[in-house]
């Protein structure tokens, strides 16, 4: 194998990067890097033609003699003229727009082209921190102090990939990494890979946070404006034509650049588009560039993409990133038609020993040479790695770390040995303390043990919390086990032995922040308790691939519970509800008697079509939108202290979530569930329903929850049918309307519906927007709802606060 490599500037001698280099004829290629540096390896030695080809300059060909040896070669590149000649600019009769009609009308063509492919893919990825700051909030930021210049700027990750990947439109992948590498990491497991940077424009929509419209998609004309800006020649006289894109409303998800499309065939030649983050919601980024060039070839008439590179500019909190991942795919081979196994579930596995390759492997398969500064810091890294594993260093952080303030008494504490991966762990009262009206006052105290083993991606926590209530005067405590197995099958096994106060929905449908709120200032007591004394234990694994299976089994002896006090913050005459949810106005009675029962339940969830990356440190999961997730489940209880408390219980859960091209997408959650023997069961054991009476929301969807519903009206002991639909616009609708475009805001539809026996059904409709909140901070919801039951029943506003859940 010989070798060609060099620079590549213009006729100032700047260097040029990301210019497009391959071999004449062939799918052998590559680029430069910012530095403009290139390196080209040839399988034959002899004359060879090499193909320069860089957007805004002329194309250069180079006639090479090779043998063993490595060639290098200076090559100097001029700008291109961009001619109008022979064009009317006819407002009327816009040329681009004719261009791009064309596009539309042979993409089916120019995809089918390229619709089976094998390749080998290389990807870098470098991301860098610019100015950062000392300090964020009154923290210290210093995680990254070991790495960064005297101005706080520097790399904070590089990785490359080398992979040999398999490929079918629209979405078949089977990828395999050769070799994968990250600075600093010896285990080096990049997550790099083909199939999450597969940004086609010959489809309609580019997937990003939200669908990006492709300025060749079928209803591209809808979102965008062309201008035509001229067309030059390339060296085997194709013309090419540049065109100018304009997005018609920046509010919407649509691209601004150029995009220039070759004469007669309408095949994509280049890609320079740019987008701001705000655009596809995703505000901490401030602009992102996709660039994509297209080489040719005369034997067989295709242009495919050889090189692709996403360059963006993202911050927050001060913190002020940048960074660009490049891409070159070459050695393409087409196939007409594809074995029936090759394709599998399995979309990504690697080579054995892949992060072991040695730097002679990387200089002699890299298409793109390292820059001086990705160079040094791969050195700097690894050297920097090696003093962090070292027991020495980490003993030197762990002691800085692990000193003990008498203020730790209240607040918590931890102590680590990162040596043997394991920390002792200290949550003192002064955490998250909260208010019922049965406790009164609450607060909490834990004390954990976690180790960790990086190699198994495993790891065991055992700890006990302890709750005290003030009003009740009460000390009640838990004590926890958690072991995870792996991380390819996630096998997780958990024991819990303790006394608790628990709501009756297990589903804990009230945040204690919210209630605590609630009840102090507005004398609202939603929050139902009962005690439960109990032991239980808890093991689900991954049987197979989209197979999950959850066994559990608990013996409890229930409590009931009242009311020890009527504290408020803010005075008021009203008086708390009853802690009975079935007679609130009553502080003597209660929902349940003493008694105690052994209850078991095994749930089967299906993942359809799920698909997965296979990594030495485990398996990762991606589910397919085109199935939804069904779950079967099956509860009994035995041996309680009556038999009228025990019972069976059948139910299933199917979820739905789909996309729906750049009209947002639609989310669907529907329950089904029948008791058995259940006539006099425990209140504890109904069916439970999550309502919302406090008009706060936390959650990002509403696809579980009534909104206006009161919590424990509807619990029932008999069959139960519950369905929830969502469909959020992701602005499609909104960044067309004047004025409240700049909102920024989703539009969110939604429809929930609950009936069980003896009762007319309960319906919500709802509409709200959702993404609401200042800059890049989107934390905010408000959502109208409308409730029927046998004709209209009320409404009400939901405030969705999304940031409470950093509370909770």
């Amino acid at each position: 194998m010989a070798q060609i490599k060099g620079t590549v500037s213009d006729v100032n001698g700047k260097p040029l990067p990301f210019v497009n280099i391959f071999e004449e004829n062939t799918y052998n290629g590559t680029t430069t890097n910012d530095l403009g540096k290139f390196e080209l390896n040839i399988k034959t030695p002899g004359t060879h033609k090499i193909i320069f080809q860089y957007l805004g300059y002329k194309t250069v060909k180079e006639v090479i003699e090779l043998n063993k040896t490595a060639v290098v070669i200076d090559v100097m590149m001029q700008e291109e003229n961009i001619t109008l000649n022979e064009v009317v600019i006819n407002p009327k009769d816009n040329p681009a727009n004719e261009i791009i009609r064309n596009a539309i009308r042979n993409k089916k063509e120019n995809s089918e082209k390229t619709a089976r492919y094998k390749s080998d893919f290389y990807s870098r990825g470098i991301i860098r921190l610019k100015d950062a700051p000392k300090t964020i909030m009154g923290q210290k930021f210093d995680f990254f102090d070991e790495i960064l210049d005297s101005t706080r700027s520097g790399i904070v990750y590089l990785s490359e990939t080398v992979s040999r990947i398999t490929f079918q439109k629209p979405d078949k992948m089977k990828e395999v990494i050769v070799a994968s590498k990250v600075s600093g990491k010896d285990n080096g497991f990049s997550f790099n890979n083909a199939a999450s940077v597969n940004f086609d424009f010959y489809e309609n929509y580019l997937p990003f946070e939200v669908n990006v419209v492709s300025p060749i998609a079928d209803n591209a004309f809808n979102y965008y404006k062309y201008k035509f800006e001229g067309s030059f020649f390339t060296e085997n006289r194709q013309q090419i034509n540049k065109i100018k894109v304009i997005p018609r409303r920046d509010t919407e998800p649509a691209m601004e650049g150029y995009i220039y499309i070759v004469d007669d065939s309408y095949s994509i030649y280049a890609i320079d588009l740019s987008i701001k983050g705000n655009q596809m919601q995703t505000p901490v980024i401030d602009n992102l560039t996709l660039k994509q060039s297209f080489s040719y070839n005369s034997n067989n008439k295709i242009w495919v993409k050889n090189t692709q590179t996403l360059d963006f500019v993202a911050g927050m909190l001060s913190i002020k990133v940048n960074g660009r991942f490049t891409y070159v795919y070459s050695n393409f081979e087409f196939e007409k038609e594809f074995a029936k196994r090759t394709f599998t579930n399995e979309i990504l596995s690697f080579e054995e020993n892949a992060n072991k390759k040695d730097d002679v492997f990387w200089n002699t398969i890299r298409p793109v040479p390292l820059t001086q500064e990705e160079a040094t810091d791969y050195v700097k890294k690894d050297i920097l790695q090696t003093k962090k594993k070292s027991q020495q260093y980490l003993d030197s952080i762990d002691a800085k770390h692990n000193k003990f303030k008498p203020m730790s008494i209240l607040s918590g504490y931890s102590y680590k040995n990162s040596f043997k991966k394991w920390s002792l762990n200290y949550d003192g009262p002064l955490f998250l303390p909260s208010f019922n009206t049965v406790q009164g006052w609450r607060i909490d105290a834990g004390l954990s043990y976690f180790k960790r083993d990086e190699e198994q991606k495993s790891y065991t926590s055992i700890g006990t919390r302890f709750t005290y209530g003030f009003s009740e005067d009460k000390v009640r405590g838990v004590f926890n086990y958690a072991h995870k197995f792996n991380n390819t099958n996630n096998s997780l096994l958990t024991i819990n032995v303790g006394s608790s106060v628990s709501q009756f929905n297990s589903n804990n449908p009230i945040s204690s922040l919210v209630n605590t709120v609630g009840s102090l200032f507005f004398k609202n007591n939603y929050m139902k308790l009962y005690e439960k004394n109990f032991v239980s234990a808890f093991f689900g694994r991954e049987v197979v691939n989209g197979f999950y299976m959850n066994a559990a089994v608990e013996y409890a002896e229930r409590k009931p519970l009242y009311n020890t006090t009527d504290y408020t913050i803010i005075k008021s005459n009203d008086l708390y509800s009853s802690n009975n949810p079935l007679a609130p106005e009553n502080e003597t009675s209660a929902a349940i008697t003493k008694h105690n029962l052994v209850k078991t339940n095994i749930a089967l969830r299906f993942n359809f079509g799920q698909k997965y990356l296979s990594r030495p440190d485990g398996k990762f999961n991606i589910p397919n939108d085109d199935y939804p997730t069904l779950t079967l489940g099956y509860e009994k209880t035995f041996a309680a202290t009556e038999k009228q408390y025990e019972y069976d219980l059948l139910s299933s859960r199917l979820n739905y979530e789909v996309t729906l091209g750049n009209k947002g997408f639609m989310q669907m959650n529907c329950k089904v569930g029948k008791f058995f023997n259940a006539e006099s069961i425990s209140f504890a054991d109904y069916k439970h329903f999550n309502g919302n009476q406090t008009h706060i929301a936390q959650s990002e969807s509403y696809t579980n929850v009534f909104n206006l519903l009161p919590y424990y009206t509807a619990s029932t002991n008999d069959s139960y049918f519950e369905s929830h639909l969502e469909h959020n616009d992701k602005g499609y609708l909104m960044n067309k309307l004047p004025l409240l475009k700049y909102l920024q805001a989703q539009l969110v539809l939604g429809f929930h519906n609950l009936a069980i026996p003896e009762r007319k059904p309960y319906q919500e409709f709802t509409i709200g927007l959702d993404n609401l909140g200042f800059g890049k901070y989107r934390l905010l919801r408000i959502d109208y709802v409308r409730a029927y039951q046998n004709g209209y029943r009320g409404d009400g506003v939901i405030f969705g606060l999304k940031f409470l859940n950093v509370f909770e």
